[in-house]
């Protein structure tokens, strides 16, 4: 039996997901692999490098500095969260990653990806930390309108939510027979089509099918959420979701809010603890 652990994105809402994966790390909670997207990648790789708490750190730290997330940094970098900054020198010099850690962990880290081509999704697994490996974390979290394409491996890319916003599917491939998934909206939550049409046609307008996936993607979420139900049903998967709507948007400057998320995810996770063991099979 293989265990995967599925983690979405949303912005900042994954300050949700930060809480929950650290109440895993610290109770042993382990996985063969994990999938993020977006948010879920960048905050979820801290799981493979055993980095309790480091998410909600760096982010209530630099939360107000211009460099890691402001209109000023997309004017001047064409990323709303600094590209260089975020993904380079925060891990690199200012709060460091394992990457001794991250490298011999034998748990498989991926990330989700959207080629601008195809408008498809790409899934990528982060093996021994690198710039380029970062580039990958990057491209899974660069918003649509908010964020420079990312060039890497031989792909141009964007956000990977816009192809499969929860890779439940992607991780059933791989061999996982049950999946815990982490989401960020709550169970009742229903997709809307996305606004901003004319930008996106206006922007990328070179790429029919990034458009016609971002078009679309309220369909493909709200079609994954339907899958993930099902597979809760059939007991292949167990999903943690936040009691109601996260009071956070996709920006938040206020450490304070971002630590109220933050101990919602650690409230929840400690809620379904003794059901998530007895799911993943550790009290046998």
């Amino acid at each position: 039996m293989k265990y995967g652990l599925v983690l979405e994105g949303g912005a900042m809402r994954g300050l949700f997901t930060a809480g929950v994966i650290d109440v895993f790390m610290e109770n042993g909670i382990t996985f063969d692999a994990a999938v993020g997207v977006s948010a879920g990648a960048a905050f979820g790789c801290n799981y493979k490098s055993g980095q309790i708490r480091r998410a909600i750190r760096y982010n209530t730290r630099f939360c107000k500095d211009k460099r890691y997330c402001s209109v000023n940094s997309l004017i001047k970098t064409g990323d709303m969260f600094g590209g260089e900054f975020c993904y380079h020198t925060v891990p690199d010099k200012l709060d460091l990653v394992d990457v001794e850690t991250f490298n011999n962990s034998p748990m498989d880290f991926w990330v989700v990806c959207t080629d601008i081509t195809t408008g498809k999704a790409i899934y990528h697994k982060c093996g021994h930390i690198c710039y380029d490996e970062m580039e990958w974390f990057r491209a899974s979290a660069s918003m649509p309108l908010a964020a420079r394409i990312v060039e890497v491996g031989g792909y141009r890319m964007l956000d990977g939510g816009i192809a499969d916003s929860i890779p439940l599917k992607f991780m059933e491939s791989r061999g996982c027979e049950k999946n815990v998934v982490i989401v960020t909206q709550p169970r009742d939550y229903v997709k809307k089509p996305a606004g901003a049409q004319k930008l996106i046609k206006l922007k990328y307008h070179k790429y029919p099918e990034l458009r016609k996936a971002i078009a679309n993607r309220h369909k493909m979420y709200n079609g994954e959420l339907k899958y993930i139900r099902s597979a809760e049903e059939a007991g292949r998967a167990f999903v943690i979701a936040p009691p109601e709507a996260l009071p956070i948007g996709h920006i938040e400057h206020d450490p304070e809010v971002m630590l109220e998320v933050y101990r919602i995810g650690r409230r929840i996770a400690n809620e379904n603890l003794e059901a998530v063991k007895e799911f993943l099979e550790l009290n046998s």
